[in-house]
């Protein structure tokens, strides 16, 4: 089972754990990602091309499914505006053995942030406002893992 979804509302971690899990997997490996408070963050909002972002994350899942053996993904992407400690990505992977599962996992959180349309403007207290540049770091994890 692959799951992907975008969308504005809330990530429930509690109710995506339940739907996933009722498949019985050997294995599970999670990342949820939080909004940062650094420097007096007030906002991050996320804009999307919401036909690509869907694709490109259908995509990333379906690679991560291809290339380990996974018996369910469950990616989920939030848009528009958020607060500091809301979760913003929710990443589960299940396979029989806790080796696919993780790496399963840290591919699709590395990817997602070059190969996924998503731009993020940051709001801070102050009154500044930014869209956020790609970090040379994200590049460099993104390329551990091959074309």
């Amino acid at each position: 089972m692959i799951r992907v979804a975008v969308q504005q509302e809330a990530i429930d971690v509690a109710t995506e754990l339940d739907l996933h899990d009722a498949g019985g997997h050997g294995a599970s490996a999670s990342f949820i990602g939080r909004v940062r408070g650094d420097a007096g963050l007030t906002e991050l909002f996320l804009d999307h091309h919401p036909a690509m972002t869907e694709a490109g994350l259908a995509d990333l899942a379906h690679a991560a499914a291809d290339r380990w053996h996974l018996s369910a993904l469950t990616l989920i992407h939030r848009i528009g505006p958020m607060a500091p400690g809301e979760t913003i990505v929710f990443v589960l992977t299940s396979s029989a053995h806790r080796a696919e599962a993780l790496a399963a996992c840290e591919f699709l959180i590395d990817r997602l942030k070059t190969d996924v349309m998503l731009w993020k403007r940051e709001t801070f207290a102050d009154g500044r406002v930014g869209w956020v540049e790609p970090r040379e770091g994200d590049q460099a994890r993104a390329g551990k893992w091959g074309a």
